[in-house]
Formats: structure tokens, sequence, C-alpha cells
């Protein structure tokens, strides 16, 4: 595998992305989170312990190694807070390894409100957003609007950013009783928190050139899935950042010529949170089923995911976008119960075969799936270590999965633990 290497979700997020991130980070010098912000959730199993991060890189977990946060993260000052409590409490140290861009801009208390009061103002055609605030604050960047984490040193031009702010977000905030429409509340804890801050602001990019110049590995972590880029995903149903490569050397500021190798995190089927369209979306026994076995909840927030076949069109279109190299299977064994397994080569609408995902939600919402049906393994497949090792079925269907895309796997997780993984030579 190339040194420095790019971790992206080829599907609608949750797909293992925490875990791939901790077995790959062991070997990196240093983990770059590029987009995102708190509504991303990565789990990682260590032994019998569980953490589950929503900003900081799953590579803080590993002793020694640095991690990054970018300028292209919307940055939640109390989440990290809390974040960086939790991993003290669990005996992690951080100082001297965890580095935050000051460019970074930051979700505050009233994007969450505002978050909660356009999702319920959006009635039955809501997008069912986290109401992390993560839309309003980027929303504000774009704008030019928005509080970056170096306006936390400056108390005089932080205080008046925020007054701005009430002024731009008045229908929001005047005569709310609601402790988030408190800027002057939200003023005074900003400050607070700017002491902690302080220490781990670097400039990233900087950062980043100079470890790469020094042979440094990196290995670059994002957040959601392909399908939720808010260029390239099923619009408006998606997150408020570039979830596929480019979000990375613009989260940065970095090279794609820093970049070695692509690898594409897809789990064995598919699942959403949230509204949008889900051709391959199951609302049966097998749906349940697949949700029940794979422990499919939001980390984030708990809300069930909706599960469904594999869907190979989604995959085509995140390879391609992405320039995907290879390929880490997650949650194999999940399918081990099944007698047959659906895969979805391709669309119909209107009697027109589809094999591409088109952007048109018009189009994507009203397609139904064409599906090969192959044969289960029936064999429980927990903690296999080696490709051969695997029924041979199951072998079959990963193989398929691998020609069609016309990329290789470089290894598949067969439980939540580090140690219930193939690594597949090449």
């Amino acid at each position: 595998m190339g040194r420095n290497k790019i971790i992206l979700g080829c599907q609608w997020g949750d797909e293992g992305k925490g875990k791939i991130v901790d077995l790959l980070a062991e070997k990196a010098d240093i983990t770059a989170r590029f987009q995102g912000g708190a509504n991303a959730g990565h789990t990682i199993c260590v032994g019998d312990k569980k953490y589950i991060l929503h900003l900081i890189p799953s590579g803080i977990i590993h002793p020694g190694k640095e991690c990054v946060i970018g300028n292209g993260v919307v940055l939640d000052p109390f989440a990290f807070k809390e974040e960086l409590d939790f991993l003290a409490s669990q005996g992690i140290d951080y100082k001297d390894r965890l580095w935050v861009s000051p460019a970074a801009n930051l979700v505050l208390p009233y994007h969450k409100l505002i978050d909660a009061v356009d999702e319920k103002n959006r009635g039955t055609e809501g997008l069912g957003t986290t109401k992390r605030g993560i839309g309003p604050a980027y929303v504000d960047k774009v704008a030019r609007d928005g509080i970056r984490v170096a306006d936390m040193f400056a108390p005089d031009r932080l205080k008046k950013r925020l007054e701005y702010q009430h002024k731009l977000k008045g229908k929001y905030l005047t005569g709310s009783d609601d402790e988030r429409a408190d800027l002057d509340r939200t003023y005074h804890e900003l400050l607070k928190l700017a002491e902690i801050f302080k220490p781990l602001v670097v400039d990233i990019s900087i950062f980043l050139s100079q470890a790469f110049k020094d042979g440094k590995s990196i290995l670059f972590e994002g957040a959601q899935g392909s399908l939720l880029d808010v260029d390239l995903g099923t619009y408006p149903f998606a997150t408020s950042s570039n979830t596929t490569i480019g979000g990375a050397l613009t989260g940065l500021g970095v090279s794609h010529k820093m970049i070695d190798e692509v690898v594409g995190v897809v789990k064995a089927y598919t699942t959403r949170v949230g509204a949008g369209p889900f051709p391959t979306e199951l609302v049966d026994d097998i749906g349940e089923q697949l949700r029940h076995h794979g422990d499919e909840y939001g980390a984030s927030t708990g809300r069930p995911r909706r599960c469904g076949w594999l869907d190979l069109v989604v995959l085509r279109n995140s390879v391609r976008i992405n320039g995907v190299d290879s390929i880490a299977i997650t949650k194999l064994d999940v399918l081990d119960q099944l007698d047959e397994i659906n895969v979805c080569t391709g669309y119909r609408l209107n009697g027109k075969e589809m094999t591409e995902v088109p952007l048109d939600l018009a189009e994507l919402s009203h397609v139904k799936p064409t599906y090969t049906t192959l044969k289960g393994w029936k064999t429980d497949t927990t903690g296999t270590t080696e490709f051969a090792s695997l029924p041979k079925n199951a072998q079959d269907y990963l193989n398929y999965i691998a020609k069609d895309l016309g990329v290789r796997i470089c290894l598949v997780s067969t439980g939540a633990k580090r140690s219930e993984t193939i690594f597949v030579s090449t």
C-alpha cells in the first residue's frame, strides 16, 4: 500500500471508517481529519473497550501518533472539550500530538438552535439532519460570516463578530428563551475554552507539508460518505461539506501529490441515516435482520439506520469520483445467516437501463434496482483472519464486488475488534 493514504466512505456514511482508520493509523505517523464536524461518529473497538469519536481523528488511540484537524472541519469547541476530557479519562495523553487549524470555523450553540428551527420548519420535507449545527456553520463559512478558531484568541474581535451574528440571525435569537440564543454567554464560554485551544493551534498546511518533506506517513481521514457530498451526492439530502477526495486537499491545504493511495471503505450491504433516496432499501424482515445483526444505530444520534442490499451503482460512482485504488469491505459477518444475497447491478426507470447514479433526484427517487442473486454461505465468519479461510460463497461475493468495481480488496473486516480483520496481500 502507498505511504500516504486517504480513507473515504463509498456509500452514505457509516461504512466503518473508524475501524479502518484505527487499523491503518498504527503504521502512519499522522492522521489528518479534513471535513465535517461532530455529526460524524467513528467507533473504535480495542479489546473490550469501545471509543466513539466525533471530531478528534481515530489515530489518537495509538500512543505516540500525531493527529490534526484541518481548516475544512467545522469544529464544535464544546464537543471538542468533551472528547478531550473523555480521552483523559481513558488514560490517553493527547498533549504534543493533537493539532488544530486556526482557520477552522466554529460550530456554536446558536448554529444548533438554527438547525433545529429550520428542520422543524421544513416539515415533511425535512432533510433528516443530526441537528448538530453543521449546516448553519457551513452557511456562515461560505457567506464569510463565520467565527474561526483564531477569533477565540482576540476577545474584542470575537465580541464584535458575535454582535454581528445577532444582527444577522435576529429572527432566531431575539426574544428566544433558549440558552443557545444567549451570545453573551457564548462569548464568555469561548474565552475560557481559548486557554485549552491555544497550545493546540498550528498552521496545518505548513505542518503537513513539512511532515511530507521529512518522509513521515500521513493518513487522511474523511467523515460521512461520498454519496453525501454537497456537490456530488444526493443533494439536498446531503451533508454540507465535500466528503470526496477534493475535500481533503482544500480541507487541509495540501497538494494532491501528497496522496499515494485512495482506500474506499465499503460496507458489505448498504445503509443510510435520515431522509433521501435509497434504491435498495429493504423495508421487511431482512432489512430488520441486517439492522439487528449489524447494530445499525447512529454513533452520533442513536437513530436506527435504513438498511438494504449492496448497491454497485453507488459504488461505481464513488470509485470513479475518488479514483479509488483499493477497497476495505466491512461487516461481512452480518450477512452470515442469509440463504441468498442480492446485489444491485443497475437501475431501471421508465423502461430505461441505468448503470450510473443520476444527479437528478427526480430520477433517483423513482428508479427500480435490478439485482443479481448470489448464494449465501450460512457459516459464521466472525473473527476470520485469512481470506482462504472464508467459505467459498463468501469469497465469491467479495470477488464479485472487486471485479465489478475494477479495484482490489485490501482488507475485509469480520467483526468490530481490531483482531477481526483479514489483510489481503497483493
